[in-house]
């Protein structure tokens, strides 16, 4: 005998249906549907050292660049050629670049650029990679194929490349950069989204939707997307570390941001003229940042990655 689905099984939360034989357990398990998975996510993320480290590294670097400017008090927007390339002393932490900028204030206003960019670009890489990907896998058929083949002729293209290109041809800004870098790389999170709306669609809480006259709309963006977080934030980690690369590369082929603006990878590229000089606090402060940013978010992401696991094997 068939199972019949009437508007009361329709779980009020929109993420299921209930067992019309009583049970009253939405699709996915009662410990989903209340939280337990998601407890047992910050559990495992918890339990995680290397995650707990990258945290704390993530707060630190970002309290360093935007509270420290704050407390430590330095001016970065004239040239003073009379504290050209001072080694590090008390009256400069780590010492003043060629022109006059005190490195470690120099330091925090590039890890402002570096990371405002950073987040930025993956936000708009993840928005539009979730809509891109959700959309086609619901659509299917010839959309999904069409959609997905101009992902895949994206892809196809060299990645620093096509950001060249880019900077090259807009002006190199913080606005610039941020929309050029989210708008190549939002197709990797358009393809994992893209894959896991393939298997979601065939659920049958999402298919008990469309038989009761739920929208594409509703079908999208009440259960499709909420169901594919895990990936978006996992990705989402992933994105900011690579934008800071990105932008560190751009710099370092001298398409960052025009001065007085920097940031890690403009500060890196100018301190590799002088490595034969001695100076080495115009290379090491910047690299080293750039390192411990990357290498925190990357931290994070692994964790985050391992910890959904175990919330997907819940359910």
């Amino acid at each position: 005998m068939g199972l019949t689905i009437t508007p009361e099984d329709v779980d009020p939360s929109g993420v299921g249906f209930r067992d019309p034989a009583g049970g009253g357990v939405p699709e996915g398990g009662e410990g989903y549907s209340s939280g337990a998975a998601w407890k047992m996510v910050l559990r495992v993320f918890i339990e995680n050292k290397l995650a707990i480290v990258g945290l704390g590294l993530i707060v630190l670097m970002v309290l360093f660049c935007f509270v420290g400017p704050l407390i430590y008090r330095t001016q970065q927007i004239f040239n003073n050629p009379a504290l050209a390339n001072k080694p590090p002393g008390p009256g400069h932490l780590l010492g003043t670049n060629p022109v006059g900028y005190d490195v470690l204030g120099r330091l925090m206003l590039g890890g402002q650029t570096s990371l405002e960019i950073g987040f930025a670009a993956a936000i708009i890489a993840v928005m539009i990679g979730v809509l891109w990907g959700a959309a086609a896998g619901l659509a299917g058929g010839i959309v999904d194929a069409v959609m997905m083949r101009i992902v895949d002729a994206l892809l196809a293209i060299p990645f620093l490349f096509l950001l060249i290109v880019l900077g090259a041809i807009f002006t190199t800004s913080i606005l610039e950069l941020i929309v050029v870098i989210g708008l190549v790389a939002w197709l990797v999170p358009a393809r994992l989204v893209r894959g896991e709306t393939l298997s979601l669609r065939v659920r049958e809480y999402v298919q008990a939707v469309n038989v009761m006259g739920g929208g594409t709309r509703r079908i999208l963006f009440r259960h499709i997307i909420p169901n594919t977080v895990g990936t978006i934030v996992v990705n989402a980690t992933f994105q900011v570390a690579d934008a800071i690369l990105y932008v560190a590369t751009l710099s370092y082929l001298g398409l960052g941001v025009p001065p007085p603006a920097t940031n890690w990878g403009h500060q890196l590229a100018n301190g590799l003229s002088y490595v034969y000089a001695g100076y080495w606090w115009l290379i090491y402060p910047a690299g080293i940042a750039i390192i411990i940013t990357v290498v925190a978010f990357n931290f994070v992401g692994d964790a985050l990655r391992d910890a959904l696991e175990v919330r997907l094997q819940s359910r």
